[in-house]
């Protein structure tokens, strides 16, 4: 059974309290100690003042010495006693006997608690101890006459209950503290707690957790290489196939941490950050490595967080698009084989519905001997079976257009020793064709022709077709990716071409005049078995 997680305004105002707790506690016990100190040390030294001022007063010395004015002992040490609030002040003859007492019946007797033997030897002194009053602190004070001899010893006490008193209301002042302390913790506990919710969109500790963990799956899953930047253009988050295509390019040291100049000069994010606009498709190369970026900024409360780069290495890019191409370009030509096919068909049962045999056997010879024709001379030449039944049903599609396509092999051309050749001179040949294919399609002549040439590993062939031509001011931005005077969605042969050609270290050359029909020449590394 899954254990059931606290909350995270729980936690945070379990953690609060606890921490608000303990250090009350501990301030408790320190400042309780600390203040017990303080009052135990200001009760003595006030019972020690009380004790030295009616031990320095000449009607205390005059009644020790003249019995005849013992009484006003009593008066004095009564209103010293109520005015310094202290539980007794008692004056005492060398003999420890009573001249003055809170209780009168109690004057003319022995001092009690034995802890005045030290005063009436001269010495002042301090104790706790227990009397006719109970319990109470002591501060004892020698009296001198003018002629320096002892002729006796005040005594003043401080009941030990005020002490407690005292005690105990500091500590309820604390205890009071404490308990508002945790109030105001509690209370801005929760306050936290919101914050932080409402920053991390109420999800609890778990729920994020989760996510984190997704989105780390996720990054590292995905094929694409992806490298994220914070506030500082410090890289913060590299995935897998991010570091593969870093260790191709030579660059094996983990760059989390490194800034993104630093790592990678040529990088834009620093630009993407700075307008906050994206940046789609962009070519950019890293060490000799081509690969296809789309950088995006990363805005968090309308605001520049960081920014996010999604790249992958062009060379798989190109194979897909090689892949796609060579598979449409299968496609059509068995489309248009097969359309073909199903007219000649139509023909045939026309003929045969009509009796007319002689007219049929004639079509059907006139039938083979053009395919046998085509076939032996395109297979005979190009020795390629992929390429050559590619440039076969692109007779077929031509035919079924109505445009005279013509193949003319100069020479044997061989097949190529690298399969990935022949994909590239399909996108080649196949783009060019279907430009030359459209471009007569409206014409009164619609002639294209195919002219291939192999010497030297290098393979030569030149298109040129009967349409209307291309504007010289335009030559030069139709291999552009996107590119087309023939609406959206359009204008990405030419570039395919361009790439396919850039693979091959090969080259193109236009001709093309207005209305007198274009010729396309490629030269291409052909590497031949």
């Amino acid at each position: 059974m899954k254990k059931k997680q606290l909350k995270l305004s729980t936690m945070i105002i379990l953690f609060v309290c606890t921490v608000v707790l303990v250090s009350l506690l501990l301030t408790d016990l320190l400042i309780s100690r600390t203040i017990n100190e303080n009052i135990e040390s200001s009760i003595e030294e006030k019972a020690k003042v009380v004790a030295r001022t009616v031990a320095h007063s000449t009607i205390v010395k005059d009644g020790l010495e003249n019995r005849k004015n013992e009484g006003e002992i009593q008066d004095y040490t009564l209103d010293i006693q109520k005015s310094a609030e202290v539980l007794f002040v008692v004056v005492m003859d060398m003999n420890g006997i009573r001249k003055s007492h809170p209780n009168q019946e109690q004057i003319g007797k022995h001092f009690v608690g034995g802890d005045e033997k030290d005063v009436l030897r001269g010495k002042e002194s301090l104790s706790i101890s227990e009397g006719t009053l109970g319990q109470s602190v002591r501060a004892f004070s020698p009296i001198y006459n003018e002629d320096d001899q002892q002729i006796g010893a005040v005594a003043v006490g401080i009941s030990l209950n005020r002490v407690e008193e005292a005690l105990n209301q500091s500590h309820n002042n604390i205890l009071t503290g404490s308990v508002i302390g945790i109030v105001v913790g509690i209370i801005g506990a929760l306050i936290i707690a919101r914050y932080i919710k409402k920053i991390l969109f109420g999800l609890e500790p778990g729920s994020i957790a989760k996510i984190l963990e997704e989105r780390n799956t996720m990054l590292q899953s995905v094929h694409e290489g992806v490298v994220a930047v914070n506030r500082d253009t410090t890289i913060s988050l590299v995935n897998k196939s991010a570091l593969r295509i870093f260790t191709k390019a030579g660059l094996d040291v983990n760059p989390v941490g490194l800034p993104i100049k630093e790592f990678m000069p040529l990088s834009r994010l620093e630009t993407v950050m700075k307008t906050g606009k994206p940046e789609l498709n962009e070519e950019q190369i890293i060490n000799g490595v081509s690969i296809l970026e789309n950088r995006v900024p990363l805005i968090v409360n309308g605001e520049v967080a960081g920014a996010i780069s999604t790249f992958r290495d062009k060379t798989d890019v190109n194979r897909l698009a090689e892949q796609l191409t060579g598979v449409k370009s299968y496609a059509e030509a068995l489309r248009a084989q097969s359309h073909e096919f199903m007219n000649k068909m139509h023909v045939i049962l026309g003929l045969v519905k009509m009796k007319d045999y002689s007219r049929l056997n004639q079509y059907i010879k006139e039938l083979v001997s053009i395919n046998m024709d085509e076939v032996s001379a395109i297979s005979s030449n190009i020795k390629d079976p992929a390429l050559a039944g590619f440039i076969m049903g692109k007779l077929s599609h031509a035919r079924e257009k109505g445009v005279e396509l013509t193949v003319d092999c100069r020479n044997v051309i061989p097949e190529p020793m690298e399969p990935e050749v022949t994909h590239h001179l399909i996108t080649i040949i196949g783009n060019l064709l279907d430009n030359s294919i459209e471009a007569t399609s409206e014409c009164i002549e619609r002639e294209v022709l195919l002219e291939l040439t192999y010497e030297d590993t290098t393979l030569e062939l030149i298109v040129t077709d009967s349409g209307q031509g291309i504007p010289e001011d335009i030559i030069d931005d139709i291999f552009q990716k996107g590119y087309s005077s023939k609406g959206t969605g359009r204008g990405y042969g030419l570039f395919l071409v361009r790439e396919s050609l850039n693979e091959l270290a090969g080259h193109l050359h236009v001709e093309s005049k207005e209305k007198s029909g274009t010729t396309m020449i490629v030269q291409a590394s052909f590497g031949g078995k």
